[in-house]
């Protein structure tokens, strides 16, 4: 009786296999997304430290001269290498980054590109309302030129690991000189 007993005690593999085929189908549902948040955090985590330098230097920029650097703009991201999910080298900084005197601190590499534009008060305007714009504020940050100097960072990021190139999958990332908060479009979904 007691070798029956032990016998039937345990699993069956058909039991097993359904198991197994379970926790297949839920990893295969999981995993994607997991890796999707990685690498959109690996983004943020790039993106952060990048606006902070930059941010510091345009500021210095206009102690140093009195107004920031001229408008680099969309068209002249860097790096000019498309982003994506795998760091690129940065190489010697474009010439505008170098007379605004950025010096990136700790990345030698990164994933996403980079830009900034400026405006600042037109001198024609007595009422100083109106601006002397040398960059469009891209549409769907909610961004409105303000009455004195101002600038906005820009980063476009393609971290949804088709690293196809296409505008419809980059993410976008928008800081200014208004509101420091960084806020994202698109999220490379």
């Amino acid at each position: 009786m007691r070798d029956r007993e032990a016998s039937e005690a345990g699993f069956t593999l058909i039991e097993m296999m359904v198991t197994v085929a379970l926790i297949a189908i839920l990893a295969a549902l999981a995993l994607p997304a997991f890796f999707g948040e990685t690498r959109k955090a690996k983004a943020a985590a790039e993106v952060q430290p990048m606006f902070n330098d930059l941010r510091v230097r345009l500021e210095q920029y206009l102690q140093e001269t009195g107004s920031y650097p001229p408008t680099i703009g969309e068209g002249s991201m860097f790096p000019a290498s498309a982003p994506g999910p795998t760091p690129v080298p940065l190489g010697t900084l474009r010439t505008e980054w170098q007379t605004a005197k950025v010096r990136i601190s700790g990345m030698d590499q990164v994933r996403c590109r980079y830009t900034w534009a400026t405006g600042r008060p037109s001198p024609l305007d007595d009422a100083n309302v109106g601006d002397v714009a040398h960059g469009t504020p891209p549409a769907g940050f909610g961004f409105s030129a303000p009455v004195t100097d101002w600038y906005y960072l820009l980063a476009q990021c393609d971290m949804d690991g088709a690293n196809d190139g296409t505008v419809d999958t980059f993410s976008w990332y928008f800081t200014s000189s208004i509101d420091p908060t960084i806020r994202k479009l698109n999220d490379g979904n």
